[in-house]
């Protein structure tokens, strides 16, 4: 999954406004963001899943929801990350065996697994965001603005 432009330009004002808005969001946002297509694509698997007729597409969703772990896993910052960055590599590696096999299997069970999972850590990326945005919105004491000559 690339989050660059399309070669040649954007294909609509669609495309350049989803660009500019990932651009200019925090890196807590974006990671909120992609959650947010991770579990929407894998709850389209989960309703295609059940039918035969609907495999491909139950396919295509968890395939671009693999994508999305990718993508987490290499925005992770390892040398400063620490702990938590090793945690989540862990989890990430965990999504991708889960989702590969949910894929082969078409197991909604496993997609539920992974939705649930997923939005519980969505909810605390939310509140990291939340913290990010409190901490960039105050003034520190003795700052400010000057408005002197």
């Amino acid at each position: 999954m690339s989050l660059s432009k399309r070669p040649g330009g954007y294909s609509s004002n669609s495309d350049a406004y989803k660009s500019n808005e990932i651009s200019t969001v925090s890196q807590g946002r974006l990671i909120v963001m992609l959650y947010e297509g991770a579990i929407r694509f894998l709850n389209i698997a989960i309703d295609c899943a059940g039918n035969p007729k609907k495999y491909d597409t139950a396919s295509n969703n968890i395939i671009k929801a693999q994508e999305i772990v990718n993508e987490l896993m290499i925005s992770l910052n390892m040398e400063q990350g620490g702990k938590v960055a090793e945690d989540l590599l862990a989890i990430y590696v965990y999504f991708k065996t889960r989702l590969i096999e949910a894929n082969m299997k078409k197991d909604v069970k496993i997609l539920r697994e992974i939705v649930k999972l997923m939005s519980e850590l969505k909810v605390s990326w939310e509140e990291i965001e939340k913290k990010e945005a409190s901490n960039q919105t105050t003034i520190p004491k003795g700052g400010g603005l000057s408005i002197s000559g």
